[in-house]
């Protein structure tokens, strides 16, 4: 792997833009161009991406279906807004309320998962006239002003003031925390009690919203069935619950279509959000509800650029690809056979806490092993190894960003899901 290409873009990025916006790596790299699974960057290094942008690509790089429809579509017509009927927009809405499970659901396209969560945010709470929200410790919501308000992770929090009043609940965290020696039974059973004890101290909430697994966070999740067993008690409460499916849409576990379908037994959700992979890179998020609680809002409202034609155009063709190609069941073989040989190599890499996550996306958690502490300076020298190595991955967690976060293209190969194990393994020994 050669070095990048020496040149002046570091340096303009940092005179126009942002401090506080993140870059990885020492020598920050320039991504050019991609296809398939690989991308290459301005020298002409080719990586195995096993990142997407932040889960966004899903299906592939350059996927023809989506170039093509994107293409066709900014032919006829880029952008009119919501104020005039738009066909894709239809079109996909009606597919996406299908498969979300919601009775008589309408949807709301944005232009991002934090836009996404801002909405559902301001339809739960004018429906049930509350500015109180219950979120999950370790979470991740987005970057507005509303979505950092209830995001649980400090580094990913930049502010203390809010226009609502949050609480914050266990459960998000299997390993970690006051119940993490607990069976999965007597786990669910805590957390369920540590919320109806937090219920009988404060007014009613409008509404719990919950990553059925933590993104940012590290790719954590609950043992399958608490979410369950918190609707039950939200339900007694009318409290709503808000699913944020913005990282674990679309098959990417591998077992289910959406996240929440693993705490499903009382049922869907009252509102879903959704952004990410649907674009396969084009600004595309959204929101789910029941009718009920989406025709809530008193005031007219419109979108600019939410629902443009051609995002929607990329929507419809990567959605049609994904189920023709049952790129969830993909997600389920290849990232099972991903998972445990993840597992395989970190049994024998003292710094590996654990390896965990479902069908392709993965966390593996990096410890001192004298300490067990977390290891955010071994994660980013892994990153920095893996990148030297041919391949992309990210880095998240709650505990100073010490997990590597493995989220490939849904159609991934058994063979570069070999590479890109094999990469790992020597990025991990070497750090």
């Amino acid at each position: 792997m050669t070095r990048p290409l020496a040149n002046d873009l570091y340096g303009r990025h940092r005179a126009v833009l942002p401090d506080w916006l993140a870059l990885y790596y020492d020598e920050p790299i320039e991504i050019t161009h991609g296809e398939g699974r690989h991308v290459w960057d301005a020298a002409g290094n080719r990586y195995l991406d096993f990142f997407g942008g932040i889960l966004t690509t899903m299906t592939a790089h350059a996927l023809p279906e989506v170039t093509k429809a994107v293409s066709e579509q900014a032919g006829r017509i880029i952008h009119s807004s919501t104020l005039y009927l738009n066909r894709p927009m239809v079109e996909l809405a009606e597919r996406i309320a299908a498969l979300s499970g919601i009775p008589d659901a309408r949807v709301f396209f944005t232009t991002s998962g934090t836009e996404a969560n801002d909405t559902a945010l301001m339809l739960a709470t004018a429906y049930r006239g509350s500015n109180q929200i219950l979120a999950m410790r370790n979470s991740y919501h987005g970057r507005s002003f509303s979505t950092v308000s209830i995001t649980g992770n400090r580094g990913w929090s930049p502010t203390g003031l809010s226009p609502l009043q949050t609480l914050y609940v266990h459960g998000g965290v299997r390993n970690r925390g006051p119940y993490a020696g607990l069976t999965d039974e007597r786990f669910i059973e805590a957390c369920v009690a540590d919320l109806e004890d937090l219920l009988g101290h404060t007014r009613t909430p409008a509404a719990l919203i919950a990553e059925p697994v933590q993104g940012v966070g590290g790719f954590t999740a609950p043992p399958d069935g608490l979410y369950a067993a918190f609707r039950e008690v939200l339900d007694r409460h009318g409290i709503l619950w808000i699913s944020d499916e913005v990282q674990t849409g679309w098959g990417r576990t591998g077992e289910h279509f959406w996240g929440w379908q693993a705490h499903g037994e009382n049922g869907p959700p009252d509102i879903l959000t959704f952004a990410k992979g649907i674009g396969n890179g084009m600004s595309i998020g959204g929101v789910v509800a029941r009718a009920d609680i989406m025709n809530c809002l008193d005031a007219n409202s419109i979108s600019t650029f939410g629902g443009s034609p051609v995002t929607m155009a990329a929507g419809l063709a990567n959605l049609s690809y994904l189920l023709e190609h049952d790129l969830q069941g993909n997600a389920r073989r290849v990232g099972g056979l991903l998972i445990e040989r993840l597992r395989a190599i970190g049994a024998g890499v003292d710094s590996v806490r654990e390896v965990r996550g479902r069908g392709l996306m993965i966390g593996i958690e990096l410890i001192k092993p004298s300490t067990g502490q977390a290891a955010p300076g071994t994660a980013s020298a892994v990153l920095e190894a893996a990148r030297e190595g041919g391949l992309l991955i990210g880095k998240g967690g709650g505990h100073n960003t010490s997990v590597l976060r493995i989220a490939p293209p849904l159609s991934l190969t058994v063979a570069e899901a070999e590479e890109g194990a094999a990469i790992l393994e020597q990025a991990l020994r070497g750090a």
